[in-house]
């Protein structure tokens, strides 16, 4: 079976293209290798990637009509796209507006362009978020929740996916299933995110910001568990109902912790102090989030094991190699 994912150079992709070719799938992984963040760090995915059997590696922009137009042509038998390229990150949306656009809009239209093509296609699975529940204040979160009050445009070009995705379902029979990622953190993960920026902090002696004082909750939600219910999305009989063939599933660890709790657990993982200091909550964050997963473990058997005491070590032990610290 042959199985396109996208943004393999990327954290999640990363591990989700690792375990397809773990179980002896012939994986085409594209990535742009976007300099968002360390492109030595997506490279060195890559290369994991590439020395096991099975992998086909293709550099291109999804965004470009022609890179997935080259992928059908070659590939004219994938039976499954996972599709997690995006330009990622809540604040960077602030000062880049139309790179998220780009990527994750006219991106995520072109997917689906291509999804029409592939005549063996079977499933769609796509990359949601948390996000996209917005100024929500019922918690925790459930697909059925209302979705229309985004607090960042992040929140709103994955919501466009969702909406899009609906639609191709309905007009053209496309099997498609999102997935909305609850704070995955972990081995290989992207530095700008708040356990990895700050762990790099405690190891140089730099202050962290903790925003409102580190009050948030967050559902941490580490990357093998995620990497399990992507795959289950791929593989499980779906009950699509009466409707389009298009669901939505929530994939969080339903645990929320204070991001006080990530700092004490990097702390005592390094084995030295955070430096500490407070901000006031920035534009486009949300105070909490909490997923409510009783639809993806009745459909997808999603059940997190992996909890953040014995997540953030893992991360730190790889953290420690990778950088020799």
């Amino acid at each position: 079976m042959t199985i396109l994912v996208t943004g393999a150079a990327g954290f999640i992709g990363y591990h989700v293209a690792a375990a397809l070719l773990q179980r002896g799938e012939r994986v085409v992984g594209v990535d742009s290798l976007d300099p968002y963040y360390d492109v030595s760090l997506k490279e060195a995915r890559l290369a994991l990637l590439a020395a096991r059997p099975g992998f086909v590696a293709v550099r291109g922009d999804i965004a470009e009509a022609a890179t997935l137009a080259g992928i059908v042509d070659a590939h004219p038998g994938t039976t499954a796209i996972v599709h997690l390229a995006a330009q990622a990150g809540v604040r960077y949306s602030l000062e880049n507006p139309r790179a998220y656009v780009r990527a994750n809009v006219v991106g995520h239209l072109e997917i689906l362009e291509a999804a029409r093509r592939l005549k063996a296609l079977r499933r769609l699975v796509y990359a949601s978020t948390s996000s996209v529940y917005g100024a929500n204040e019922k918690r925790p979160y459930a697909v059925a929740d209302r979705v229309d009050r985004p607090v960042s445009l992040y929140a709103a070009t994955k919501r466009a996916d969702e909406l899009m995705s609906a639609v191709y379902a309905h007009l053209w029979g496309i099997p498609q299933v999102g997935l909305r990622f609850f704070t995955v953190y972990g081995p290989w993960g992207r530095p700008d995110m708040a356990y990895f920026s700050f762990a790099r902090a405690i190891v140089d002696g730099r202050p962290i910001r903790l925003f409102r004082g580190g009050v948030l909750l967050r559902d941490f939600t580490y990357v093998d568990d995620v990497v399990a219910g992507v795959l289950a999305a791929v593989d499980r009989p779906i009950p699509w109902g009466d409707g389009p063939p298009h669901r939505l599933y929530n994939l969080g660890n339903s645990r929320p912790e204070p991001v006080t709790r990530l700092v004490e657990l990097l702390e005592q993982a390094l084995g030295r102090p955070a430096i500490v200091e407070t901000a006031p909550m920035q534009p486009g964050d949300v105070e909490a989030t909490a997923a409510d997963i009783a639809e993806s473990t009745r459909d997808l058997g999603f059940a997190p094991r992996v909890a953040l005491e014995e997540g953030i070590p893992r991360f730190v032990t790889w953290f420690r190699e990778r950088y020799r610290v």
